[in-house]
């Protein structure tokens, strides 16, 4: 199986795309900092803004799971997919070419 340019999968699409996909509703923020629930499955319900996001830098963390990372890592968390699986899930979900490293 052919690698992915993961680099380009994430400079191609955006954490508000992600967050769009999993259906995250910021309920405060400011500026590229937004703060709300949890979209990952298995975080414990909470009423405060548990889920802190910075969509410029296009990186996330859960103070109450603690779960971490970028835009790709989001999306794998939320799907229980590994990387790679969930690089080409998002891009067909996306509509989106699948980025391919043929040669290494």
């Amino acid at each position: 199986m052919p690698g992915i340019d993961f680099d380009r999968v994430r400079a191609e699409i955006t954490m508000q795309e992600v967050l769009q996909l999993l259906g995250f509703q910021p309920n405060r923020g400011r500026g590229d900092q937004w703060y709300g629930r949890c979209p990952l499955p298995g975080c414990l319900p909470s009423r405060r803004s548990c889920f802190s996001v910075n969509v410029n830098l296009g990186r996330y963390y859960c103070h109450r799971c603690h779960r971490h990372g970028h835009q790709l890592e989001l999306w794998a968390a939320a799907t229980g997919l590994p990387l790679h699986r969930a690089a080409i899930d998002l891009c067909v979900t996306l509509g989106r070419d699948v980025p391919w490293v043929h040669h290494w």
